[in-house]
This record gives C-alpha cells, sequence and structure tokens, in this order.
C-alpha cells in the first residue's frame, strides 16, 4: 500500500499561508501539515518528526515546504533544515516566500518566449526587491546582461553583488538609479527585456517612456494593484502587442506561476533529495514548456 503524501509547510509569520496551502491540495497532497511562526531554533525538531517517521524508502512520500512573507527569514528556515539532514535521512524541500521564485520564473520565462536570453541585455526595475532579486539572478543566470535598477544605486549595487556571489563570476550585472522618467529612460537604453517588480501601487516606467525604447522586445509588469508598475500594460495582458513590444500583466504571468508552482509540489514526490529553490524551480518551469528538451 503506497504512504500518504505528506507536506509539512513551515511558515515564520504568525498564521500560516492559506494560498500555499490551497495550492497544495490542489496539487494532490494527501495530508498537509502547518506550522506558524516558525523560527530556525525550531527547525531541527520538526524536520525530525518529518525524517524519522518513515523508513528511507519511503521518505519520497514527505517533503517541506517554505513559505510565509517574510523573504530573508524563509531562507534562514531553508539553511536550518538543510543543515539537520544527514545521509539518506532527507526528505525534498521547496522554499517560496511570497512566491518570489515562482513568479520570477514565470517572469523570465515569458520573456524567453519571444527574445532569446543569451546576450539580451534586462532591465529589472525594483530589483532589490525579493521578486527582481530573483528575476535578476535567472536572466543572469541565462547569458543576459541584466541591469539591477533602485532609486538608491548602493541598493542597487548590493544587490548586484549578493547576486554575483550566488551565481558565479560570468553573471553579467550593473547596478542603475532610476530616481526619475530621466533616468529610468537611461537604463531602458539599448533593453530588450523589462520586468517591473516593484511594492504594489506604484509606478516604475511611464508610458511615454516605454514607447520611447526602440530595442525593448517584452515587457512584463509584476504589479497588479493600481496604478500598476509598466503604465499602459493591463494586469490580464498576455503576449499583447503594444508599440513593439510584446507586453504581460501580473495575472497574464500568474497562470504560469501557478502551473510552475502545482508542478513544483508534485516534484517534491519524486525523490527525498530535491531541494528547489529559485534556479531549481525555473528549470522546473522551462521543462514544462519545452518536454521534449
Amino acid at each position: 500500500m503506497s504512504k500518504a503524501r505528506i507536506l509539512v509547510q513551515l511558515d515564520p509569520d504568525r498564521h500560516a499561508s492559506v494560498f500555499d496551502a490551497v495550492v497544495a491540495v490542489d496539487a494532490g497532497v494527501d495530508q498537509l501539515l502547518q506550522y506558524a511562526s516558525v523560527e530556525p531554533t525550531s527547525v531541527q525538531s520538526l524536520v525530525h518528526g518529518a525524517m524519522f517517521t518513515r523508513g528511507p524508502g519511503d521518505l519520497k512520500h514527505t517533503a517541506i515546504f517554505i513559505g510565509g512573507n517574510q523573504v530573508s527569514a524563509a531562507e534562514q528556515l531553508l539553511e536550518q533544515v538543510r543543515k539537520t539532514f544527514f545521509g539518506p535521512m532527507r526528505v525534498s524541500v521547496m522554499v517560496d516566500p511570497n512566491g518570489a521564485n515562482t513568479t520570477a520564473a514565470a517572469a523570465v520565462l515569458a520573456a524567453a518566449r519571444h527574445t532569446p536570453l543569451k546576450g539580451a541585455t534586462a532591465l529589472v526595475l525594483a530589483g532589490t526587491g525579493p521578486v527582481g532579486q530573483r528575476a535578476a539572478r535567472l536572466l543572469a543566470g541565462q547569458g543576459a546582461t541584466v541591469r539591477v535598477a533602485s532609486r538608491d544605486l548602493a541598493r542597487a549595487q548590493q544587490a548586484c553583488t549578493a547576486i554575483g556571489e550566488r551565481i558565479g563570476s560570468d553573471a553579467i550585472l550593473h547596478a542603475v538609479a532610476t530616481s526619475s522618467p530621466e533616468s529610468t529612460g537611461e537604463a531602458l537604453s539599448g533593453a530588450s527585456i523589462v520586468i517591473a517588480a516593484g511594492a504594489a501601487g506604484v509606478e516604475l516606467l511611464n508610458e511615454a517612456t516605454r514607447q520611447q525604447a526602440t530595442s525593448l522586445r517584452v515587457a512584463i509588469d509584476l504589479n497588479a494593484v493600481p496604478p500598476v508598475g509598466i503604465a499602459g500594460i493591463g494586469v490580464m495582458d498576455t503576449a499583447k502587442e503594444d508599440s513593439g513590444a510584446v507586453c504581460y500583466g501580473a495575472i497574464g504571468v500568474g497562470g504560469t506561476k501557478m502551473k510552475i508552482h502545482k508542478a513544483a509540489l508534485q516534484a517534491l514526490f519524486t525523490s527525498n533529495t530535491l531541494v528547489l529553490d529559485a534556479e531549481e524551480i525555473f528549470q522546473l518551469g522551462w521543462e514544462l514548456e519545452h518536454p521534449s528538451g
């Protein structure tokens, strides 16, 4: 008799995410165990409970999901989870705080449908935030030259350093300041891809500046709350042609994000050795869109 598929949800927030729980159920998880207000010091006992209740041959039927809204806190939980594993005593784990990994993966995949990523120049607006940093990471990892934008140049430089340390010396990253329409236009000059990953209700790129960017091939806005991050793009837009660029709104990208999220959860139960972070989630999404390789 096959073991039930159990997902242990570790959430640093006061209340475990309802969104992540619903997606887990829709992905076919048999039993969902939710833990909220999880701190790094609590991780070992929770992971031991997941590892030591089933034999090594059955550990692929148990997995861990780390979510919540606090990205840095989720990363600390992932570090502690990995430290707790030893030898064959481990279970697969996925980390997607605030949907940052699945959203960034979906955005970069949307761009890749319309222009090669390798050799492209991409501008990531609000590139210092959780989704922005991951989008920049994924783009650079695919061989794009990435301009990481922030209103504060020092923050953009810090993000570039952190991303470079994460993915290696081959990454081509440039910090740019976008504190005005003029500086945003300069940052966009020559770019074929722009991804806006800013806070809800903040316009990062006005319509006139976008339409003047003749090199632009793909424009992706990940903010669904008015005013949107890239003016002139509707939240429902999906590969809509406008001023020479293919445009995506937040909900237009959201369908791909949800497919990736569910597929990643299902993949957890194929092995007990997977660790699904941004790059692994992107690769899974790529395989969904390119099943023959």
